[in-house]
Order: C-alpha cells, then sequence, then structure tokens
C-alpha cells in the first residue's frame, strides 16, 4: 500500500508512541546516510520497520485513499447499493456488482469483479445500511475495486455521521468518461413517463413473473425508474433515476403513479438548473454515455457568485 510521506509521519508516530518530529528526524537521519538513495517514503518505510511497525494489514480510511494504492484495507459503511449488472466483453463475461462506501472521512465507489463476492449481495447476507471490512483491494480511476484475490465480509465496528455526500469532480458534459463521478450545472431539459419493474425483495435483481434467478418463486418488489435530458451548453446526455433516488426529484408514490400528478411535476421541473451528482456509465445496448444520478441540489446564487470571483 502506498501512503504518502505526512501519512506515514503519522502513523508511525501513533504506532510507535513518537512525535511526528521525532519520526520526521530519524527518517532525515536515514536518508543522509543513505546518501539521497531512496526517497523519504521509502526511508520511512525502513524507520517503521525498525521500529517493528508493519503496514501490511493497516486500515485507512476513506479520506486518506489515493490513486494507484494497492493492498487497501477498509472499513465502510454501504450507503449506496447499485444494481448487479452482467457484461460481455473482448469474448469475456460475467456480473459486476457496485457500491458506495463510506466513513466520517468520506465515500468511494467500490466494484466487485469476483462471483463469490457478488453472491453474498444475491442472497443477501450483505446489504445496503451494512459495516463492511474490506482487505486487499485496489484503487483504480478513483474507484475501489475487488478481484477475486481480495476479501469482504461484515464488520462488527461502528461508524457513525458517514458522509454520505458522494464524491465528485465538477465537469462538463462533453468532457465525461464512464466510470467518473461527476458534479454537473445542468438544466433539466426533458422528464420521461416513468417504467416500472420487479425486483427480488431478497437480492435486488430484477425479476420476471414473480420469479428470480437465485431464490425462485418470489413477491416481487414494484421499482421505477425515471429518464431524464440534461444539457449544459457543450451537450446534452440521458440521466437515469432509480429507488430511493427518485425521492431527490421530488418524484413520490403519488407523482409516480398518477399521470396528472406527475404532469404538474414535471412541468414544475423542466427548465430547472442544479447541480447534479452522477456515475457516468456505459449503455452498452445503445452503444452511448449516460448518467446514474444520485443527487441535485440547487443552484445557490451566493456561492455561485462568490466562485466566480476567485
Amino acid at each position: 500500500m502506498l501512503f504518502s510521506y505526512n501519512q506515514l509521519l503519522d502513523k508511525i508516530s501513533r504506532a510507535s508512541g513518537l512525535t511526528v518530529e521525532d519520526v520526521d528526524r530519524r527518517v532525515e537521519a536515514k536518508c543522509a546516510k543513505l546518501s539521497g538513495l531512496i526517497s523519504k517514503e521509502g526511508a520511512a518505510q525502513i524507520v517503521a520497520s525498525e521500529l517493528g511497525i508493519s503496514f501490511e494489514k493497516e486500515k485507512v480510511k476513506v479520506g486518506e485513499i489515493m490513486s494507484g494504492m494497492k493492498k487497501v484495507n477498509i472499513v465502510g459503511k454501504i450507503i449506496q447499493l447499485f444494481p448487479i449488472r452482467e457484461y460481455n466483453k473482448n469474448g469475456k463475461s460475467g456480473k459486476i456488482a457496485s457500491m458506495t462506501l463510506a466513513d466520517e472521512t468520506g465515500n468511494i465507489r467500490t466494484v466487485l469483479w469476483d462471483t463469490n463476492h457478488i453472491k453474498l449481495f444475491e442472497d443477501n447476507r450483505i446489504k445496503q445500511g451494512d459495516i463492511v471490512e474490506i482487505g486487499n483491494g485496489t484503487v483504480r480511476n478513483d474507484e475501489l475495486h475487488l478481484s477475486g484475490f481480495s476479501d469482504i465480509k461484515l464488520s462488527k465496528e461502528v461508524i457513525d455521521n458517514v458522509k454520505t455526500e458522494v464524491k465528485g469532480i465538477e465537469k462538463k458534459i462533453i468532457e465525461l468518461k464512464p466510470g467518473e463521478n461527476v458534479k454537473l450545472r445542468a438544466v433539466l431539459v426533458q422528464v420521461f413517463e416513468p417504467k416500472f419493474f420487479e425486483v427480488c425483495p431478497e437480492c435486488n435483481k430484477r425479476a420476471l413473473n414473480g420469479y428470480c434467478d437465485t431464490h425462485g418463486n418470489i413477491t416481487p418488489l414494484r421499482k421505477a425508474l425515471l429518464s431524464v435530458i440534461l444539457d449544459d451548453g457543450t451537450e446534452n446526455i440521458k440521466g437515469v433515476i432509480f429507488g430511493d433516488q427518485l425521492k431527490i426529484m421530488g418524484f413520490g408514490d403519488e407523482e409516480l403513479n398518477n399521470s396528472e400528478t406527475f404532469a404538474r411535476k414535471k412541468n414544475e421541473l423542466l427548465g430547472m438548473e442544479a447541480l447534479f451528482s452522477a456515475n457516468v456509465r456505459s449503455n452498452k445496448m445503445f452503444g452511448n454515455t449516460e448518467l446514474a444520478i444520485n443527487g441535485c441540489e440547487q443552484i445557490n446564487l451566493d456561492n455561485l457568485i462568490q466562485s466566480l470571483r476567485v
């Protein structure tokens, strides 16, 4: 696992009981002794080893995660769970699951590729709201990825006051790339009629005629999906909102199930400018890029004016 120099100093200090200044002096002495042949981070790793400190099982906080990290160990709360998807690419097929994992320092999109891990979610042994412990993850494109060499299990730790606001880089629509978590300042220019589908109450997978491939005959839950079009002046893009996320746009059961109420709500929203949080993804069926919208906040004019002055 790779830590920044300041992170290493802090971790060595806490584990050894030495002050950060003392650890820093030891690192400087080690660098001098080795005539600058290694970096300060490398020297800090040597100092840690001499003090009997190992980072192999060290847990990190979300706020400490940096791009390129490997062997990441972390404990977090699942604040958002996305539907499990199937893929077929370059002759390989399989399933992919994703979720948003959070602690008190931040949150990160977490992607699972191993069928054994995914089955834990399909069987409802791990679900949204659970606190999990992850071992040996890898950070790619600002996401935490779990392979067959990774571990995931329920944790007994308690995490309070997690950060639920999804991190995202503010971008223009024309700049978007699949896999990114972004924020877009855009105008809502179209809202389509809601579509309804059935999901399994156990694994949240799509069900058909009361049948789930994993759990057999079930009493399905009825979920809604709403498609919208956003435009920011550079381009327009389709966005989808489903499940509990519909509430962020003000669509409750009455708006979704009554055509007149839906039409009124739609007319209220058309032309609205807002800051949308979303995950960018590829729609392989239609060969385009779309958004999975997970947040929407009104534009604060005072904050906008202040940002333009900077």
